[in-house]
Order: structure tokens, then sequence, then C-alpha cells
């Protein structure tokens, strides 16, 4: 287990306190800008509905609870925002908005990046359910094959993040390209990309500790095996 513990701490360890900061500046950045009325006193269900609406989507729109609670579903065609966002006229809600409406229209237009997530969203849960199961029983039993197929699990998980990265990234692309032609301010352009830049790097983060994990299982069966 030492060698274990040494490469959790060096690597995983990291990772997740750095996810801790981003999250917090995320939560920080938000809380900034839902103060910050936009210009033309839209809220994100407006907004997602104007966008959806340009678009020719059958996408509906509806109000869920949470804060940051945000998604579009493909399997449902709904974009589901929080209450604070679908009744919210701030400028993080029309940037909250528009970017889950940028995943209807990746959907909408087969947006190869999204296809592929979407096509291992169920693999991916299941890895993600199997592996402290298997670490578990893998001290258990001492079977180290367990703790082989963990480090699979681990991997497909971290696929998984890096496969996200592009879908996030061009989504908030597209809401900011939304909202800079939609007769907003320059403020509520600048403050979007910075909720939606802060959101951004939380994906980000999720993709290091993933990686992480799975190099910190890798190198501990590898040197099992020595």
């Amino acid at each position: 287990m030492q060698y274990y513990d040494l490469y959790y701490m060096i690597l995983v360890v990291p990772a997740i306190l750095l996810s801790l900061v981003i999250q917090v500046h995320l939560k920080r950045t938000y809380a900034k800008f839902e103060k910050i009325p936009n210009a033309k006193g839209y809220t994100g269900a407006q907004m997602a509905r104007d966008i959806l609406q340009h678009a020719k989507s059958p996408v509906v729109v509806e109000s869920i609870p949470g804060t940051l609670s945000d998604h579009f579903d493909p399997t449902a065609q709904r974009v589901r925002l929080s209450s604070d966002v679908y009744n919210g006229t701030s400028v993080a809600a029309i940037g909250v908005a528009a970017h889950e409406c940028g995943h209807a229209l990746q959907f909408q237009a087969h947006y190869a990046p999204m296809l592929v997530r979407n096509a291992v969203v169920k693999i991916t849960n299941i890895s993600s359910a199997l592996i402290y199961p298997l670490i578990l029983l893998s001290v258990i039993l001492q079977i180290s094959g367990l703790l082989r197929i963990a480090v699979v699990c681990f991997f497909i998980v971290f696929l998984f993040q890096l496969i996200t990265l592009p879908v996030e990234f061009d989504a908030s692309r597209r809401a900011l390209n939304i909202i800079e032609n939609s007769g907003f301010s320059e403020r509520d352009v600048s403050g979007a990309k910075s909720v939606l830049g802060a959101a951004a790097m939380t994906y980000v983060a999720a993709m290091l500790v993933a990686l992480m994990n799975f190099l910190s299982f890798l190198l501990r069966v590898r040197r099992r095996a020595k």
C-alpha cells in the first residue's frame, strides 16, 4: 500500500485540490455575475427559447430545482435550467442558458464529439460504479487481476472526461457568439465569458483528476508486476 499511497499523494491529491480551487472560483464568479442584470432584461428562459426558436429546434425549455444544475437532456429533448437561471435576468443567467442551448444546437447539427460522448455514457457510468468495489475485492481476495480491471475502468472514465472537453468548449463558443450577435452589451458578453470560462475549467479539472487516478493505479499495478 505504501507505493499506492505515495502515487496517490503525488498525483491525485494535487489534482483534487486544484479541482476544489476551481469549484470555489466558479461559485464566486457565478455569484458575482448573478447580481448584474443583463442589458435586455432577458430571463434565462427567454434567452433559451429565442435561441431554440431561431434554430427551429423542437427542444423544450423547463425549470428544475438546484443551483448550477442546468443541463441539456438529448434523450428527452429538454434544456433544463435551474430556477435561478430560468427566472433570472442576470448576465450569468443568459450565459448559462445560452451554453445549454449550445448543446442542443450541437445535437441538432450532429456534432461528432457530442455523439461520441453520448455513445459512451453508459459504459462510463458502469465503469465508474465498478472501480472501488473492484479495488476493495482485490485487497480482500488478493487477486491482482481485479486491480487491472479497475485500471481499465479508470482509463474509460478518463477518456470520457477528455471527450467532454471539446463538447463543453464548443457549447460555450456557440453561446458567446449568440450573445454577442443578439444585441447584448459588451459588459454582458464579457461577464458571460467569465462565467462560462470558469465553468469550463471545472471540466479540465475533472479530466486531470481522472487522469491522475488512472496513472496512480497503473503505476501500482506495474510495480506489483515486477
